[in-house]
């Protein structure tokens, strides 16, 4: 069986969603959120907030080995940032390098550094060179800023600076999440570089991913926006659920939900906690279509206590409460 991670996603798997996804299972590692350095030494305080896990030897609560990514422009910066979290016991050091946000890329970093493929080396080197040699370094990166035409010498680039493993997200920074994915591409890098390839983009489904590992040629494959909207499809794809989505593990979804809502309260603000819930579930509906009435029925509530009852009344009215548990 091939690796299967779960793909950093910024402003969409938090640590809370990673603890809930990781919990379903299936997955061999995960990916945190991007944590930015700039012009300073980033406090333990931020790989606190932002990768709680380091306080569990580098592990979710279920078992979970996950990676710190950073994400930033200068080379040096970011190798003295990843020397102290190499230090925080995390399972290894990736660096972004993919990301499309315009907030981002305005000051140079994620998928603008794509145009630039001797940075890309400069800043793998400085991170490797800084980073102790039992913690691995890898990349993401996506396939160019408006077209392909960098592509392989960008990975090439990531390869001979040192990197140990690349994702490559199978889009440019232009095409943002539209599909389709040009999986294709990731064989072209795959080829030209001769460490291994992740595949990432538009695996939605378990026939998604028999198609994406058909067509990349790559047997490990990086889940992102499918893990949110089918919290299952990890353990589809390992024979392990069935291959399709059914009404009778929308219960176990509710538990889920119930689950994640309880966690939102102890790591971030009240007023943020409903339109976290009302996201994941914008995600899910493209699996369930209960999904759908839940979000309905919570669509103008803004207090977590509320909609907290709207998923516990769903939950008798199925029979079936604390399913997540069960």
């Amino acid at each position: 069986m091939s690796c299967l991670l779960l793909a950093p996603m910024e402003g969409v798997a938090d640590y809370v969603m990673r603890d809930v996804l990781t919990q379903a299972g299936g997955y061999d590692g995960c990916v945190s959120e991007f944590v930015r350095v700039t012009g300073s030494l980033l406090p333990a305080r931020t790989y606190e907030r932002e990768t709680p896990e380091i306080r569990n030897g580098g592990y979710t609560a279920s078992g979970t080995p996950m990676t710190i990514q950073l994400l930033g422009s200068d080379p040096e910066w970011l190798a003295r940032n990843a020397a102290y979290a190499a230090t925080l016991t995390p399972h290894g050091i990736d660096l972004n390098f993919g990301c499309p946000a315009k907030v981002v890329n305005r000051h140079g970093g994620g998928a603008m550094l794509l145009a630039t493929p001797e940075v890309l080396h400069d800043i793998v080197r400085a991170v490797r060179a800084a980073v102790p040699a039992n913690i691995s370094v890898t990349a993401k990166m996506r396939l160019g800023v408006s077209d392909t035409s960098r592509a392989i010498d960008c990975a090439t680039a990531l390869a001979e600076g040192g990197a140990e493993s690349l994702v490559v997200h199978a889009r440019t920074r232009d095409h943002g999440y539209r599909p389709p994915a040009h999986w294709d591409w990731i064989a072209r890098i795959a080829d030209a570089v001769s460490i291994p390839v992740t595949a990432n983009g538009e695996v939605w489904t378990v026939a998604d991913w028999e198609r994406c590992r058909a067509v990349s040629g790559c047997s490990d494959v990086m889940i992102g926006r499918g893990a949110v909207s089918d919290p299952f499809l990890a353990q589809r794809i390992r024979g392990q659920m069935d291959q399709a989505p059914s009404a009778t593990e929308w219960p176990i979804v509710l538990g889920y939900l119930a689950d994640y809502l309880k966690k939102l309260h102890a790591r971030i603000s009240a007023k943020h906690e409903h339109g976290r819930v009302k996201l994941w579930l914008s995600y899910l509906k493209r699996t369930w279509p209960q999904a759908a009435e839940l979000h309905d029925a919570i669509r103008r509530l803004q207090d977590a206590l509320e909609i907290e009852r709207v998923i516990e009344q769903m939950q008798l009215r199925l029979g079936r409460p604390g399913a997540a548990n069960g």
